[in-house]
């Protein structure tokens, strides 16, 4: 007698032990599945359409800086009339389609977010979009008189935080995975010293 119930205890502490375990593995791959959706479909796109605004933004500013290397808008004499129809260009072909893509985004993806409120610099470059578009709405009919949204891109705190939660998401992404939370770059020079 006492021999059954040491088997059908030991038994019962198998399924709660194999219980235990299943439930541990799928809440893991929930959580991994949440992290690669983040990761592909929000912190990944946003991070890069962010980046390239930057290098583009960039790239005009050293072609059409003056001979003191500053934003043609920040210099002391203003843009001529040149710059201005090149800003507008490059604002409607470039710079306009990829705040639009970063606001839908923000828009399409939210639940994807990880903090539980919407970050403000989210919500400053909504409505940067929006002001970019009365802009160009304002080009197009050739109303000229204003060329700078009267809310500014928040260009450094959605660079700051785009990178800083995408590098978060990796690493936990790595930890669920099992690989050491290192950066890329790190295993890349590792392997190479080795």
């Amino acid at each position: 007698m006492d021999t059954l119930g040491v088997t059908i205890g030991l038994a019962f502490i198998g399924y709660i032990a194999t219980y235990l375990n299943g439930l541990r593995l799928t809440q893991r791959q929930a959580r991994l599945a949440r992290l690669n959706l983040q990761l592909s479909e929000f912190y990944g796109p946003l991070l890069s359409l962010v980046e390239a605004n930057t290098l583009t933004y960039q790239s005009f500013i050293e072609k059409y800086s003056g001979p003191d290397e500053k934003n043609p808008f920040h210099r002391e004499v203003p843009p001529s009339e040149q710059e201005l129809a090149e800003w507008r260009t490059w604002s409607i072909t470039v710079f306009i389609p990829n705040v639009q893509a970063m606001r839908d985004v923000v828009i399409t993806k939210a639940d994807l977010l990880i903090e539980d409120e919407m970050p403000s610099a989210m919500l400053q470059l909504c409505a940067h979009v929006s002001n970019y578009e009365i802009l160009a709405a304002r080009w197009a009919e050739g109303n000229y008189e204003e060329h700078l949204p009267a809310i500014r891109y928040p260009a450094w705190d959605l660079k700051e935080y785009a990178r800083d939660r995408f590098i978060l998401l990796k690493k936990r992404q790595a930890n669920l995975l099992g690989r050491a939370g290192g950066s890329l770059s790190r295993r890349r020079e590792t392997h190479r010293q080795g």
